[in-house]
């Protein structure tokens, strides 16, 4: 959001930019099997407060970026303090969820990206407009957006729980339920696949298939989110209609709103049928299928953002099925370094596909090319995820008092 006024006010070119999103994800890749394991043998609770301060602090220093030079060690800085969040709230559900529920679950936090996007969509905008202190409307999008998290982390330490069998809000049944249904479910999965070292984990097809669709997805996926809010505009300008800021990203938040019915369809439609692999691949494939139709020529402004909408509810509606599929497939210590290898796969892509996609756009390649090359990525993407092999669907086993 920041960027349709930071890159204007500092005088980056659409590849510094790129480069400066991609760096970001250098910083990332360092922790992110190491997150994982922390979570799986010490303690979610310090980690993730570790994680949202320094994020947050982080985030809020961007406001002081001049240069460019600035703003690459910015962005590094900020991928090493997200470092291992991710994969390590996937390794925490494990702790929480059993297998048939984990779909609802990943889609509850997952929802919260499209949702921060339709909120940032409208906070951004009008702290955009402002210019308090003597500071631009871009920094302060930094300044209020990031201290929440500093928060958050102090928060964290006190209201999150380790293991179910610490929380004090379960009654004594339900913790011996839960704790007992997932010692169960964990050891029939270490029988399955026996105990593994992290050089059997990363030898495994399962894992490098995984890898492999997230990363192309991702090319596609992290220049969708950096580059839309410009498509947008050039949409608007195309049909005659005022492209400013504010107006940009009341769209863009309109097209988020989507995702968010995206995430909970998703999750609740491949926990009830349990499904995951299929769910992945629709998301994937519509994504695809709807951001070419957006590029069609002569469409009017309304249906090319309809297009653009449905595109938006398909794009977010893949990963929590996605990330559900490595804790089904493999064992709590293989699952922790899988799913730490996959996110970092995942954030090559996020260092790769902004900068490539700043480069073509600086080469002067119209949006159309871009976004069908997106499309291309979130079919290949699809494409991998389909040569998985599954095992068949599981009734889905609920508690019952």
């Amino acid at each position: 959001f920041a960027k349709l006024r930071m890159a204007q006010a500092l005088g980056f070119s659409e590849e510094v930019f790129g480069f400066g999103i991609g760096v970001f994800f250098i910083g990332y890749l360092f922790l992110e099997i190491p997150g994982a394991l922390l979570v799986e043998r010490w303690s979610a609770r310090k980690w993730f407060a570790r994680i949202l301060f320094t994020w947050g602090l982080c985030s809020m220093g961007m406001a002081l970026v001049k240069t460019e030079t600035q703003f690459y060690i910015a962005r590094f800085l900020l991928g090493v303090a997200e470092a291992g969040f991710f994969p390590g709230v996937i390794v925490y559900f494990t702790h929480w969820f059993p297998k048939a529920d984990r779909g609802r679950a990943l889609a509850g936090m997952v929802v919260g990206i499209p949702v921060s996007l339709y909120v940032g969509a409208f906070v951004s905008g009008y702290l955009l407009e402002q210019d308090w202190f003597g500071l631009a409307g871009w920094q302060w999008v930094f300044l209020v957006e990031g201290f929440p998290a500093v928060l958050l982390g102090v928060a964290v330490l006190f209201l999150l729980t380790d293991w179910p069998h610490q929380a004090k809000w379960l009654t004594p049944v339900e913790r011996t339920w839960l704790t007992e249904t997932l010692e169960a479910e964990a050891a029939a999965t270490a029988m399955a696949g026996g105990p593994v070292s992290v050089r059997t984990a990363l030898g495994r097809p399962t894992v490098w298939l995984l890898a492999a669709a997230i990363f192309a997805t991702n090319l596609g996926g992290y220049a969708l989110v950096f580059w839309f809010p410009k498509a947008v505009e050039q949409l608007l300008v195309s049909t005659d209609q005022e492209a400013t800021s504010k107006a940009v990203l009341n769209w863009m938040g309109i097209i988020y709103l989507f995702g968010f019915v995206g995430v909970l369809l998703s999750g609740w439609s491949s926990d009830r049928t349990g499904d995951r692999k299929w769910h992945c691949i629709a998301g994937q494939f519509g994504t695809g299928l709807f951001l070419v139709l957006s590029t069609v020529p002569g469409q009017s402004w309304p249906m090319v953002f309809a297009w653009l909408c449905c595109a938006g509810l398909f794009a977010f509606s893949w990963p929590s099925p996605f990330w559900a599929l490595p804790t089904a497939l493999l064992s709590s210590s293989a699952a922790a370094i899988a799913i730490g290898f996959i996110n970092m796969c995942a954030n090559a892509a996020g260092f790769v596909g902004p900068y490539v996609f700043g480069a073509m756009r600086d080469a002067g390649l119209g949006d159309r090319t871009c976004l069908v090359t997106l499309a291309g990525c979130y079919v290949v993407g699809g494409v991998i995820v389909s040569i998985l092999h599954v095992p068949g669907r599981s009734r889905r086993e609920s508690f019952r008092d």
